[in-house]
Parts: C-alpha cells; sequence; structure tokens
C-alpha cells in the first residue's frame, strides 16, 4: 500500500544578514521584494550616485516532503546514548567480569604444593611471624578491622605483667556518624573473668586512638606464664545500648622471657585462630588452675629485737566473684594456730565491689622465735554481707607441715631474721572453715 506524498512550497527564509522579517508581513512564503526595484521617489535623482550592480535573481523555492519537514523540527541535532545504570554504579555489569590475580602469598602455598622444598621453612617461617605479630602491616583482607599495638613485660621479681597499650590504627566505623568511641579490656585464659578483666579509658569519635596507658595484672607467677593467654578486646562504648564488638588478638604468655619488654602490632580478628588456645582446652593443668579461688600476696618478718612476727597483708588477685553483681566485698582474716586466744586472731578492713583488692595492712605477733616452728599460719579470704553470714572465697595456711611455696616462704622467715619476705600464694577451698 502506498501513501501520497504531499509536496508543500517553502519560501527561502531571509539571507543571514537580515534579523528583520520581510516587510510583507501578509505571507511568510513569499518570496521578499526584489533588489532591483526603482529606488524610493523619496530619494532625490542627485543623490541616487551611480547605478549598482545587477543582483542575480533569487533562487526557486525548495521543495522537501513532509518526512524531512518533521525530521529537521523534531531532531536538530546528533542523537545522544541513553545513560546506563552501569555508568554510575561501575560493579554492576551485564557482562563476566574477569576474577583478579590471587595474592602472592596464595601463590607461594600453591608452589609449595607442587613439590617445592622450601615449602616447609616457608610456613614456618610465616607461622613464627603470624605468632610475633609481623604481618600487622600487610594488605591482607583480615586487617580491614583495624591494627593494635601493645608492649608486653614480665617482671617475675614482683609477679607483675605489665601491659602497655599504646594505639590502635584504622578501626571500624561502628557509629553512624562513621566513627567510633573505642576502648581496650584484657582477659587472662583460661577462665576469662571480672577478675582478671582490665581495660583502658574510652576515647570517643575517633578510628585511630592513641592510649598510651599501662594495665597491671598482679599475682603472675613463671608457672602462669608457661600455661596462659592474654586476650586482647577492641570495643566501641554505646551510652545508649550495649558496647559493640570490633575484633580481638590474642598472645600466649610462654613466648615472653622474663625481663624483656615485646612490642608487638597486629591485625584484629572477629574470631582469633590461635592453636595455643585450643590446646589449653586439653591441657590437665586447667583443672588445677580452675579450682583456684584467687592470689594473696603476704609479707612476713620477725623482729627479734622485739620476739614479734610481723605478718602483712598486701593485696588479693583474680578472686572468685561471690556476689549476684560479679563481684565480691573481700577481707582477710588471720590466725596463729594453736590459738593464743584474742590476741591470735585478726581481720582487714572490708573493700566493696572488687576482686583485686589492695589492703597494705600489717599485724604483730608475740612469740618467741623458738616457737615459731610449732605454729600455723592460717590466712583466709571472705566475702562480706550485711545481715547474712560472711561467704567463704579461699585460704591458704603456712606454717612447717607446709607444701611447695608455703613451706619455702615460711622456711625463709624462721632463717632470715629481719629481713621481710613477700611471696604470693593461691587461695583454695581446702580447709575452708564451717564458720567464719
Amino acid at each position: 500500500m502506498f501513501f501520497p506524498v504531499v509536496l508543500m512550497s517553502v519560501s527561502k527564509p531571509p539571507p543571514p544578514h537580515s534579523h528583520f522579517p520581510p516587510s510583507n508581513p501578509s505571507s511568510h512564503l513569499s518570496l521578499p521584494p526584489s533588489s532591483s526595484s526603482s529606488p524610493s521617489p523619496s530619494t532625490p535623482p542627485s543623490a541616487a550616485g551611480p547605478p549598482s550592480p545587477a543582483v542575480p535573481p533569487p533562487p526557486s523555492p525548495v521543495k522537501i516532503s513532509m518526512q524531512e519537514h518533521f525530521a529537521i523540527n523534531v531532531c536538530p541535532g546528533p542523537i545522544l546514548p541513553i545513560p546506563q545504570i552501569s555508568d554510575f554504579f561501575p560493579r554492576f555489569h551485564d557482562f563476566p567480569i574477569t576474577p583478579p590475580p590471587p595474592r602472592e602469598k596464595q601463590v607461594l602455598k600453591d608452589k609449595d604444593k607442587d613439590g617445592d622444598g622450601n615449602g616447609e621453612k616457608d610456613r614456618k617461617r610465616e607461622r613464627e611471624q603470624e605468632e610475633n605479630g609481623e604481618f600487622a602491616d600487610s594488605d591482607d583482607d583480615d586487617t580491614y578491622l583495624g591494627t593494635l599495638e601493645f608492649n608486653l613485660l614480665f617482671d617475675q621479681e614482683n609477679n607483675c605483667l605489665h601491659c602497655t597499650i599504646h594505639k590502635a590504627k584504622g578501626l571500624k566505623a561502628m557509629d553512624s556518624n562513621g566513627l567510633a568511641d573505642p576502648y581496650v579490656k584484657l582477659h587472662l585464659l583460661p577462665g576469662a573473668s571480672k577478675a582478671n578483666k582490665l581495660r583502658t579509658k574510652t576515647l570517643k569519635n575517633t578510628l585511630n586512638p592513641v592510649w598510651n596507658e599501662t594495665l597491671i595484672y598482679h599475682g603472675i607467677t613463671a608457672a602462669d606464664m608457661t600455661t596462659k593467654t592474654l586476650r586482647l578486646c577492641v570495643c566501641d562504648m554505646d551510652r545508649l545500648g550495649r558496647n559493640e564488638f570490633i575484633g580481638e588478638v590474642r598472645v600466649a604468655l610462654k613466648k615472653l622471657k622474663e625481663g624483656e619488654s615485646k612490642k608487638y602490632n597486629m591485625g584484629l580478628e572477629r574470631i582469633a585462630q590461635t592453636r595455643e588456645g585450643n590446646s589449653q582446652a586439653v591441657d590437665p593443668g586447667a583443672s588445677v588452675v580452675e579450682e583456684e579461688r584467687g592470689r594473696i600476696l603476704v609479707s612476713l618478718l620477725y623482729v627479734t629485737e622485739k620476739s614479734s612476727l610481723t605478718v602483712g597483708i598486701i593485696r588479693c588477685a583474680h578472686l572468685a566473684a561471690m556476689d549476684s553483681n560479679g563481684y565480691s566485698d573481700p577481707f582477710v582474716k588471720i590466725v596463729l594456730q594453736p590459738d593464743m586466744g584474742k590476741k591470735s586472731k585478726y581481720k582487714t578492713s572490708v573493700k566493696k565491689k572488687t576482686l583485686n583488692p589492695e589492703f597494705n595492712e600489717e599485724f604483730t605477733y608475740e612469740v618467741p622465735h623458738d616457737q615459731l616452728p610449732k605454729k600455723t599460719l592460717e590466712i583466709s579470704v571472705w566475702d562480706y554481707d550485711l545481715g547474712m553470714s560472711n561467704d567463704f572465697i579461699g585460704g591458704v595456711e603456712l606454717g612447717i607441715n607446709a607444701k611447695g611455696e608455703r613451706l619455702k616462704h615460711w622456711f625463709e622467715c624462721l632463717k632470715y631474721k629481719g629481713k621481710k619476705v613477700e611471696y604470693w600464694h593461691t587461695l583454695t577451698q581446702q580447709g575452708a572453715p564451717s564458720s567464719d
């Protein structure tokens, strides 16, 4: 089927130099008047001047089709491509993307599988670097939570573990403002509880906090250093809700040498996968640790001039929680047996809501030196309850019939007169009295 083509006559528009419409407004399709017409009668003949050159006649009107007419009006310029969503979000593509090349660390592992003789050495070196925290500055995906820089120092003479928290870098944003309110809390594993929990101050609105804060664990013996693992957790404080966990690192204390300050810079992890932590779960010594009720630091001094024994209750550490709030109100009782009446019983002050109380109190017994081998010093720690019977936390006995560190402490007191001897002792439930 064919449609007739309608032809229309369109006059050519005015020349480019003309900025005004034709003098005859009756029809825009009419041709402009010829420039060869006679001059206006208002022009005097004398001013007409020499005759102008002949002007060519205007071209005939151009005839165009209706389709061309509409095309000119509708499409004045080139057709532009329509923007696609992939132009604004480059990760959305309707074609497969070539996967990125594997990391260099994975390539090395593949080479080891092919039979490289140095594979075992490389794996051993990577394992040592990971344990020492030397992968902190790598570009591995595990470090996206941030890194933590800290120092550890074990003071065996004073049975202290010094933990200096320096700073963290590149922490994950936890708040709506794109920042966080981070702090660090420390636990000793196994047996993490409020008794061995330490924490730094909270720094507001930062992803690169600098603490430079030293936290001290008291009552840490050389035996603890071989079985314990230190866990450092970085958390975000939220006043309106529950504090949020960012990441953690774990350090096996058995790799820390006495008197050596070791620096760590480790990447935070959601779940720390350490072989040391898994092996401790089946450690036969773990059951003994779980039976401990805390530690107590005691000093003994025998003064020959006064024929007296001075017992100092310095502090306790990692006591068992006895109250519903997760803490205790501890105090210490000491008794020198055989009982010498009221002069043989002493009691310290009560420290409220703490599992690491510091007493620094001394008590004196007037007893001849030759009678000390026949005596036994009973030390017990209690939780004070108002209007109720006090709860027994743990105790220890020092005397000639004791064993291990307890016997050694008592023996040195008898041997070195005039010298104050301090020892940490483990509190146990053995020998708990029937009443306080």
